[in-house]
């Protein structure tokens, strides 16, 4: 039975891709700050779907964390899944160093350092798959968070092109707005944002898998957002920039 390992796995995303690779027949290593909820998650996968589900509390943001998670990754698994994520409410300069120095931590060390530990293993067994979760966001100006998003997409496409095996995936999730909690813990008001452009985090997940399985590099769900992408890239960036200051994330 192959082996998928999710961070961030208690909540939006995260979850939708344990139920979905559950699902699948995949055995679930489950990763997230919160023992209880990662517990309480497990056993409802494995009542539902009967399959293994192995708990890993840990905080990416932290060496202790991140070294825990790197272990049982470079322990061997079929597909990673690196979702763990958050965002500020503030611009960047309202945002305290220390803050924006844990998101790095999370969106891109933590990123770099479970690929490279998942990718000896997969290239022994010669196959494997890691999703790497970005945004939309990677494609325009705004702030830290979109700035990481961007260092996550020409990584995994970078990384991708050096492996050179199509039985080894890489690919850069990029989602619009999706009805998940990450919003609410970053204290982000998004009641302007239009009721459209949300979409469900099931619906990302099996556009994903879809992508995966076609060996696509980076993938943008849902057409709406395909077209965002495709006009903004027709867009002075300084006009993004404004743009996407006076929208938010």
């Amino acid at each position: 039975m192959p082996t998928a390992l999710i961070t961030g796995a208690t909540s939006g995303l995260g979850a939708a891709f344990a139920r979905r690779l559950a699902a699948d027949g995949f055995s679930l290593v489950l990763v997230s700050r919160d023992e209880q909820r990662l517990s309480e998650s497990a056993d409802q996968l494995k009542l539902r779907y009967g399959v293994a589900a192995e708990v890993l509390a840990a905080d990416l943001a932290t060496e202790e964390g991140l070294a825990r998670v790197e272990s049982r990754v470079a322990g061997g698994v079929d597909l990673l899944v690196n979702n763990a994520g958050f965002g500020h409410p503030g611009r960047f300069l309202e945002v305290p160093v220390e803050d924006e120095v844990r998101m790095l931590k999370v969106h891109c060390e933590a990123v770099l350092r479970l690929t490279l530990a998942a990718l000896p293993g997969m290239r022994e067994r010669d196959r494997g798959a890691i999703v790497n979760v970005a945004s939309v966001a990677a494609f325009f100006p705004r702030g830290t968070y979109s700035a990481s998003k961007a260092w996550v997409v020409n990584f995994s496409e970078s990384a991708a092109s050096d492996v050179g095996n199509p039985r080894i995936k890489i690919m850069a999730l990029c989602p619009g707005f999706v009805r998940t909690e990450f919003h609410e813990r970053a204290s982000m008001d998004v009641s302007g944002i239009p009721g459209f452009l949300w979409l469900k985090a099931d619906d990302v997940v099996r556009e994903t898998m879809r992508d995966l399985a076609l060996g696509k590099r980076v993938s943008v769900p849902d057409l709406r957002y395909k077209a965002i992408v495709a006009i903004g890239r027709l867009v002075p960036r300084g006009l993004q920039a404004r743009v996407s200051s006076s929208i938010g994330r």
